[in-house]
């Protein structure tokens, strides 16, 4: 699944390119679909292997998408959804999946995730994973935007150990997993997946990002990835444009030298404590 150049992350038991393809905002507008689509297949061509969506995602619209772009290559890809907060008791959970199993034209998720934690009690989404799992349908299971003390919880319950993934808002602006969240998923073997690599677009126009990218010859957007996949943290940035699927691509070449990665801490400084987990 992976090029020879691309780093690997390993979630659950396998290792896949550590730089995905987001589907946020993806499928809304029916003018751009043919290059949307054609965007996401670019970059399985380019080995950019994780499709992440999610049932949220344009009520659907980003799942159908993905299920267009990535119809006769489902076993290139490594796909991951998201079940919402208000379905995911045991039954909402499954039936959550099965209809997005639909709208993407496949019978298997290789990574289901709990967007976000809701009313329903970690126990009912569990289950659910769990059914799905044994029925088939999904291959491994996580979850998105959860902190230290739900992992801590999560990890507490039967079955909550085999979490694979924890998929947070992580970039140069915004690093405070660093301090506890980040050091505990990897002692406890949960890979970690950054949304929002680059701010949703805002963090390049940093000065000081771009002054490092000139000097690398690089733009900032490749840095910005870059930096997100030195920490060994898998990157999903969303892009419906072939020119920024060839751009974010080259980010898995490249590799920041010491005096980057200082300019960049310089710039963007670790935290110095604890720091509520932030989320958009």
């Amino acid at each position: 699944m992976a090029t020879a150049s691309m780093r690997t992350v390993r979630l659950s038991s396998r290792d896949v390119p550590a730089l995905g393809q987001g589907t946020w905002y993806l499928g809304e507008d029916p003018a751009r679909r043919r290059e949307e689509i054609a965007a996401l297949r670019l970059g399985l061509d380019l080995g950019m292997a994780i499709v992440d969506t999610a049932e949220m995602y344009g009520g659907g619209a980003a799942e159908e998408l993905v299920g267009e772009a990535i119809a006769g290559r489902r076993a290139e890809v490594f796909l991951v959804g998201k079940v919402l907060p208000d379905h995911a008791d045991r039954r909402g959970t499954v039936a959550a999946c099965e209809a997005s199993l639909r709208r993407l034209g496949t019978d298997i998720l290789d990574l289901y995730l709990l967007h976000w934690r809701g009313r329903h009690p970690l126990e009912e989404t569990l289950a659910g994973f769990t059914e799905l799992m044994t029925a088939g349908k999904i291959r491994t299971w996580g979850v998105s935007n959860l902190d230290l003390g739900d992992m801590a919880e999560l990890v507490s319950l039967p079955g909550g150990s085999a979490v694979a993934v924890d998929q947070v808002l992580y970039n140069l602006t915004r690093r405070g997993i660093e301090w506890d969240l980040l050091p505990w998923c990897r002692r406890n073997r949960a890979g970690v997946m950054a949304y929002s690599p680059v701010e949703q677009g805002r963090l390049l126009r940093a000065a000081p990002l771009r002054a490092v990218a000139e000097s690398l010859g690089a733009t900032p957007a490749q840095v910005a990835l870059a930096w997100v996949l030195e920490q060994g943290v898998a990157a999903i940035p969303r892009s419906g444009r072939e020119e920024h699927v060839r751009e974010n691509r080259a980010a898995a070449d490249l590799r920041l030298p010491p005096e980057a990665l200082d300019a960049l801490d310089a710039a963007f400084p670790p935290p110095a404590g604890p720091v509520p987990l932030e989320v958009l």
